[in-house]
């Protein structure tokens, strides 16, 4: 079950053409699954929106052809013959950000395991 439209990605942010309609409804659905695995009971509202923002950084990621995929940071120099990548985390890859994760309903200090200082994370 998908929680957004192709449509709702498009819009605000580019137009898509039948290729990228294609890739972002397997997106969608993907997504989705991923949401339900974290977790099932969440907002719809939140659901509908995590899965538009997912889906236009996984899509906007694919539009940049400046960084090796994978790769966060980039350097290039020229007469030194000079080359470093920064790689992780980045470009194609499905994940929530600490905002998505507080809209689902999840920590946004992740999976703890071990004691908890009741100083630290007052917000949870």
């Amino acid at each position: 079950m998908k929680y957004a439209t192709v449509e709702d990605v498009e819009r605000g942010f580019r137009p898509f053409d039948a290729d990228d309609k294609y890739k972002c409804e397997a997106l969608l659905d993907e997504i989705a699954v991923r949401i339900d695995l974290f977790n099932k009971k969440a907002d719809e509202q939140a659901k509908w929106y995590v899965s538009i923002q997912m889906a236009r950084r996984i899509i906007g990621a694919a539009d940049s052809d400046s960084l090796p995929l994978g790769a966060t940071q980039g350097s290039v120099s020229a007469m030194g013959y000079s080359q470093s990548w920064t790689l992780g985390g980045g470009s194609g890859e499905q994940y929530f950000t600490a905002e998505e994760k507080k809209m689902l309903g999840g920590s946004l200090h992740g999976n703890r395991i071990g004691s908890k200082s009741p100083l630290e994370f007052e917000d949870d």
